[in-house]
């Protein structure tokens, strides 16, 4: 079992999971196999690995944590031929390096005597998060970065250069937000998903602002920088992603995919099969993808705070037994908060026991940051699941 957010999942994922792409004979039968995971789409529902991965009960960050590194590692092996994991790593870390732009801080958590695996986890981690504050926004604490596959185009671009030619990705961004644009423009009736999808791609850019509404034709764009398959595959998806709504091409919106295909020099059976499957993807998961279904902020936000509580809990049951096992007051106070009314004193110590209990726990910790708190209640309505049956016991009594 692998745990994507604790310390050594890299070299564990190496270990019996990643993809090896001997199989494949293109580049396009690798873009195809990820498309099917949703990793394209922003929101991936599994991981094509060597070896079958459950991901149940895993968070959308951390099955895109593993996503992300396994399409690196899989172009990766399309354009060395190699499959060293070890090589992998140092060429992954040296990109990454190369990528790190002015004012952008998580490359400062990086410590030189960490191990190389574990820096790439770091980056990682740090790439799946959107830009937004991921507690204080209304939007972004439902979605990871839905455009982590440009990272996987720029690795292949400084894969075959040797590095990664300036203002490459902002102009990819560029791309993609003009795009987006037009293709939302040939639309002759609006709806609350073209907003959210709007939203969805401006918490995702990292080094350049949505601007596409200044962007009226194809030629405005730097589509020239676009001169392998996998981005132009890419482009074409978005566009097809940005024109689904109703199952129905209105002849604007058919006129547009055609015009872009065209200009990318794609086959005309492309343009159909890119719309087949964004449409057989979002009807079977239409119910699972968050910015589908979102209508109440808040109800997103507790329901998967909860999640990520329960994961939490499950990961940490033994040594949380332990702690509060040491800790009988605490115990005690957890018992008759689930029969009664705890006066303000009483609150007051069991939130500080329950905090210290966190404390000696490293993945627990996030009750520790600002606004943690809220959360604790969240911790507390799930303790008693854990807990033995004496516990249990003593509720009754």
């Amino acid at each position: 079992m692998i745990n994507p957010s604790t310390t050594g999942w890299i070299p564990k994922f190496f270990s019996k999971y990643a993809l090896h792409v001997s199989t494949l004979n293109t580049s396009k039968d690798f873009y195809c196999r990820t498309r099917l995971t949703g990793f394209i789409y922003g929101h991936v529902i599994r991981v094509d690995s060597h070896e079958d991965l459950v991901v149940k009960g895993w968070t959308s960050e951390e099955i895109s944590k593993v996503a992300l590194l396994n399409s690196l590692y899989g172009i990766f092996q399309l354009e060395t031929k190699n499959n060293d994991a070890i090589v992998f790593i140092e060429k992954a870390l040296s990109f990454y390096n190369q990528l790190n732009p002015q004012g952008f801080s998580f490359f400062k958590k990086l410590l030189p005597s960490v191990r190389d695996a574990q820096q790439l986890e770091k980056i990682i981690d740090a790439r799946v998060q959107t830009n937004d504050n991921m507690v204080s926004k209304n939007f972004s604490h439902i979605v990871t970065n839905a455009l982590l596959f440009v990272d996987v185009l720029a690795f292949q671009h400084f894969l075959r250069e040797g590095e990664l030619s300036k203002n490459y990705i902002q102009k990819i961004e560029e791309i993609i937000l003009g795009i987006v644009s037009l293709a939302l423009k040939t639309k002759l009736h609006k709806t609350h998903y073209d907003d959210l999808l709007i939203k969805l791609f401006e918490t995702s850019v990292r080094y350049t602002k949505f601007s596409g509404t200044q962007i009226d034709s194809l030629d405005k764009l730097p589509l020239e920088i676009l001169q392998t398959n996998l981005e132009k595959y890419y482009i074409m998806d978005l566009a097809g992603m940005a024109i689904w709504s109703d199952n129905k091409l209105e002849i604007g919106e058919s006129n547009f995919l055609y015009e872009l295909g065209s200009t990318l020099n794609l086959e005309k059976f492309y343009i159909l099969e890119s719309l087949t499957a964004i449409d057989d993807f979002i009807t079977i998961y239409k119910a699972d993808i968050p910015y589908f279904n979102y209508s109440n902020p808040i109800k997103h936000f507790y329901d998967q705070s909860t999640q990520t509580v329960v994961n939490l809990i499950r990961r940490n049951k033994k040594r949380l037994q332990k702690e509060l096992s040491e800790s009988k007051e605490l115990v005690v106070l957890l018992a008759n908060s689930t029969q009664r009314e705890l006066n303000p004193s009483e609150k007051k110590k069991m939130r500080k026991q329950l905090l210290d209990v966190c404390k000696t726990i490293p993945s627990l910790t996030i009750f520790l940051l600002p606004g943690g708190s809220l959360l604790l209640p969240i911790l507390i309505k799930f303790i008693p699941q854990i807990l033995p049956s004496s516990f249990n016991e003593n509720l009754d009594n």
